[in-house]
């Protein structure tokens, strides 16, 4: 889709530079990428604390206990 914007020539040389990208189009791109990406980690960390997935991670990864008189949880 083709849009015309006034951006600050400044403002897009800099964030060319930091992320080494040499085209206006795909810096842009990058950049509304990355926001929608922040936008979604942010949403997800509303829910921390707050689901129980009730998951034993050393049986999904496929893990055993070093130490079997040790148990983590009783």
């Amino acid at each position: 889709m083709r849009t015309t914007l006034d951006l600050p020539e400044d403002l897009i040389d800099e964030a060319m530079k930091a992320t080494q990208i040499n085209t206006k189009t795909k810096v842009i791109i990058t950049a509304l990428e990355e926001l929608i990406k922040k936008s979604k980690i942010s949403g997800l960390k509303a829910f921390k604390g707050k689901v129980d997935l009730d998951i034993d991670m050393n049986a999904v990864r496929g893990r055993q206990c070093r130490y079997w008189s040790i148990r983590p949880y009783g």
